[in-house]
Order: C-alpha cells, then structure tokens, then sequence
C-alpha cells in the first residue's frame, strides 16, 4: 500500500518502544530466563478462574455498567473500609477500570489541562509523563536515589507554584521495591493542605508489602483523601495482569469527572471477570495472604545471589528486586542488561529507563514473581557472573 504524505505531528515525539516490550523480546529471542517484565509465570487461582468461567456460562458476557457491577464495588468498599478505616461509597466513589494504566490515564485526562504542572517521583513507572503530556500538562521531576530512594519533601515544597495542579505517588514503589511511611504521607499532606493540588496515588502493589511494613494508603489520611485519586490492580493481586482490571477510589466530586472521561476511554470494563471477583473478594485470605506469598520469593532469590558478585539492595514491596553490579562492571546499565539477557542469558530491566534524565546508578530490576525453579536457575546463572 502506498504511503500517505502524512503531516501528523507527533504528540510523543519522544516516545519508542518500551524497554519491557524491548527486554521481552529480547529474553525470548536469546531464550533467556525473563526476569524483565512484571508479570507471573504461574498460574491464577483455579477458584477465581473458575467464578470467571462460571459467570461466562451463566450469560454475563455483555457490557457492564459504566462504574462497574454493584457486587464487585461493593465488596471492595468492604476491603477498603476493613483495611484502612475508610468508608467509600459503591455508588458513587468506586469505579472499576481496565487495568491501572487505564485508571491512572483517566484520572489525568480528566483534570489536567494546558500548562498544569504535575510533580512526579523518578525512578517512576513509565505511563505517568506520556499521559500528562498528551492532555497538555508539563511533568515536573523529583528525583530518588539509591540504595534507599527517599523523596526530598524539603524538594517538594520549593516546586510548588501557582501551576501545580497534582502530584502522583506510588507505594509500594516499582521499580525500587521501597514503601512510603506514615512520616511520609504526613509531610505530604502537609504540604498540600490549603491548596487545591490533586493526588494520584498508585497502590497497584498494595497487597505486596514486607517484612511486617504496612501500607500507607492516602485513604488513612483525611487531608490526602479528600483530594486524591486512588489507584489498584486485581491483575497485580491475583496473579493474572493479562486480565487488565483494577480500580478507583476517589471522593463524589472527583469520581464525578473520572467517569466523564471513563465512558468514552473505555465505557465499562469485562463483565464476567467482575463477576468472579466480586465472588472471590469475599474470602479475606484471598488478598491477605500475599504478603508472605511473595516475601517467600523475595527471600529465596536473595538467599539464592547473597554470594554473587551482586549487591542486594532493600525491597520492602511489589514483585521486584534491584541489584547493583557496580562490583562486576563499569558498562552502562542499559548495555549491562542487554549483555546480561544475550550472552548469560537472564533478562532484567535498567533502572536508569526510569528516570527522565538518565540517572545510571548501575542497578538493575528483576521480577522475583516467578516460580521457584525460574528463581533458582536464574540465580544459579547470576552467581556465576
């Protein structure tokens, strides 16, 4: 077919392939062990696949309403009251999305206009900065460093201007493994109180959390709830991200202009996965036990590389592990991976992707959510690196 002179000017000039796609394919092309991007190599729960198959054989196969059926909002109004005290109403503060990045998109697109400026935290999960980008917004960087990537709130309250329209947080934090504490969230309402500045707070990973830490949501905190966006993941709490489904939390007023722009991203989400997960959530143990699911995986794959030539760094939280390789190379970490994944034959992803300006630390990310054996042959290749 011929090619249209096109004048499109791109909205993402900058914007390629990302370094997951790019890792992945990779990792299968060398077949190497993929401990690149996020996702599990096990399977989902077969009771939760189960309700889903069940509700597909009951005829739930067409569209959803536009928040989402009342049976799942409401069992996670009961989830979030339970675990952090806070009372969401099903009807009218919960929405249920295609996925994270469906919610997080939808929350910007909603109230980010031309010229508003948006506080991000780098290293930072790689849809934040295109979807402020694409509604008009300008990206305002605060940069963490290794090994404990600590946010600058002293940093934070300089930046603030008359321009700042929100600010977005993730904890447990990917891809740094570190969780925000209560003297972080206090020291952030703090600083947003008397304001009219917005909050996303990206707790994909909420479930995921270590060592006896607990997760700091913003719905603990009235001064941040009361303006914030709050984002989760069943795909990242069951096991199953391919299934693109998670949530908003978000007071009346705000989850009034979320489900303005939701309608037409996405109108409504798959119908019979609501359904089993509507069921499934009924049973606690099912979102509580996870915590020591994938602490045992965590553990087992620093017990594995303690003796490598790598240096473990802390992971409080999600399905990521960072190791430094400062003791075994000078490459860059972008080279180093790709080495890595081609010629020992482990796939990982360069943090440094993460960050706006390339910050090389010589740290890498793995994804520890995988089956034991993957760890353990993994690890066996790692140690002798």
């Amino acid at each position: 077919m011929p090619e249209y002179p096109s004048t499109i000017k791109s909205k993402l000039p900058k914007v390629g392939t990302t370094i997951f796609t790019v890792m992945s394919q990779l990792a299968q092309e060398n077949q190497a062990i993929n401990l690149s991007q996020g996702f599990p190599d096990f399977e989902s729960s077969e009771e939760l696949t189960g309700l889903v198959n069940d509700a597909m054989k009951k005829g739930l196969n067409q569209y959803a309403p536009m928040p989402g059926i009342m049976a799942l909002r409401e069992q996670i109004a009961v989830k979030t009251e339970k675990l952090y005290g806070a009372i969401y109403h099903p009807e009218t503060e919960i929405t249920i999305t295609s996925g994270a990045t469906q919610a997080i998109y939808t929350a910007i697109a909603a109230t980010i206009t031309e010229d508003d400026e948006v506080i991000i935290f780098t290293p930072a999960y790689d849809c934040y900065e295109p979807a402020i980008e694409l509604n008009g917004g300008r990206t305002v960087f605060v940069q963490m460093h290794a090994p404990d990537y600590k946010i600058n709130w002293e940093q934070v309250k300089k930046l603030i201007n008359q321009r700042t329209k929100m600010i977005i947080i993730n904890t447990p934090h990917n891809p740094t493994g570190t969780v925000l504490e209560d003297e972080d969230m206090l020291a952030l309402e703090k600083i947003v109180s008397d304001t009219d500045i917005l909050l996303i707070s990206d707790e994909v990973y909420e479930h995921i959390i270590f060592d006896g830490k607990q997760h700091q949501s913003v719905s603990k905190y009235p001064g941040l709830a009361e303006r914030s966006f709050i984002i989760s993941s069943f795909g990242k709490t069951f096991h199953n991200t391919g299934w693109k489904m998670g949530y908003c939390l978000a007071p009346k007023n705000l989850m009034v202009e979320f489900r303005k722009a939701h309608q037409f991203i996405v109108f409504s989400a798959n119908t019979p996965i609501q359904y089993g997960l509507a069921e499934y959530l009924k049973n606690e143990t099912n979102y509580l036990r996870l915590n020591d699911f994938y602490q045992e995986k965590r553990d087992l794959f620093t017990a594995l590389v303690k003796d490598s030539r790598f240096e473990i760094l802390p992971s409080s939280g999600t399905y990521f592990q960072l190791l430094s390789y400062k003791g075994i190379t000078d490459k860059s970490d972008t080279d180093f991976a790709i080495e890595l994944t081609e010629k020992h034959k482990v796939a990982s992803i360069p943090v440094s992707v993460f960050y706006h300006q390339k910050v090389d630390e010589k740290i890498l990310r793995f994804c520890v959510a995988k089956k034991e054996e993957t760890l353990e042959q993994a690890a066996e290749i790692l140690n002798r690196v």
